[in-house]
């Protein structure tokens, strides 16, 4: 048994947020990255970044002797993915024509939308129990991604004059991940304030990446879980629920560590395989050229 739940079921639970997490970075390089060097860098991202991070914060670690408190993953899964991505967004350079906006926003929105479901069993399971805890973290996670999905497409519409679908649920995830460290802790109005701050600034952060880092994370995964799980997790010291000293220590030292490991597993990986695919590869679509297969479109 792993409190009141048996261990497989424990085990089951927590192997979900371990494939997760190097799932999100690959939103920051889609489009031009060797499958082979996903490959072997997820394996060696998980082993050697995420699994450490996870035993601090939520195996009895120092972390977690520290105070700093984290629920479901802002630190252990969103920051370290966004930052990860950072890096490998860095050593990868950008599409050779990123352009292209998605070009199907309704299976953007579908899948947007099983995420928002998802991400329940994620923030209301990690307490372990299904009582009045988890129904609470369950209504503040809804809150949240509603605020931010509001708040998103609304700081959209004044800044272009038009409020979009994708721009919307990207919103929702904003407000997800960034709900996500704290979904144990603040009320359901707290709950609605750090969704509505984070479609804005989640949003801006969107634009410093692209523009100021000149950076092309593809699915803005910093800006959006790495930023936000930080957001998060400081916004627990915000409305009182624990110190600053704790929570701003979890933030610099996993961020910390997250970088330095990515960056050596990187080296180590360009060394075994190619970490980008060829420019007429990249244009003629990463199913063909990787995977011997050709995507079609419905009206196709």
């Amino acid at each position: 048994m792993s409190g009141t739940i048996p261990e497989t079921v424990f085990v089951g639970f927590q192997m979900t947020f371990a494939v997760i997490t190097p799932a999100l970075i690959i939103g920051a390089y889609v489009e031009r990255i060797k499958f082979s060097f996903v490959l072997v860098f997820s394996a060696l991202w998980m082993l050697l970044c995420y699994a450490p991070v996870t035993h601090w914060v939520w195996g009895g670690g120092f972390l977690m002797d520290l105070g700093t408190v984290d629920l479901a993953g802002g630190l252990v899964v969103h920051e370290t993915a966004g930052l990860a991505a950072l890096v490998i967004a860095y050593f990868l350079g950008s599409r050779n024509d990123k352009s292209n906006p998605p070009h199907n926003p309704a299976y953007v929105m579908l899948g947007a939308s099983m995420l928002w479901v998802g991400w329940f069993g994620f923030n209301a399971g990690s307490q372990l129990a299904a009582n009045g805890n988890a129904g609470m973290t369950l209504l503040v996670t809804h809150l949240s991604a509603s605020a931010a999905s509001l708040s998103w497409a609304g700081y959209e519409y004044f800044k272009y004059g038009k409020a979009s679908l994708v721009g919307l649920v990207t919103g929702t995830i904003a407000g997800l991940a960034t709900i996500t460290p704290a979904s144990g802790s603040v009320s359901p109005m707290e709950a609605i304030l750090i969704g509505s701050f984070a479609g804005v600034v989640c949003q801006e952060m969107c634009s410093i990446v692209k523009n100021k880092f000149n950076l092309d994370d593809s699915l803005d995964v910093f800006a959006v879980h790495g930023f936000g799980g930080i957001l998060g997790t400081l916004s627990i010291a915000f409305f009182g629920y624990a110190g600053w000293y704790e929570q701003i220590s979890g933030v610099l030292i996993v961020g910390v560590y997250t970088l330095v490991i990515t960056y050596l597993i990187i080296i180590a990986c360009k060394a075994l395989v190619p970490i980008r695919v060829k420019s007429d590869d990249e244009e003629n679509g990463l199913d063909l050229s990787e995977h011997g297969e050709k995507a079609y479109s419905l009206n196709s």
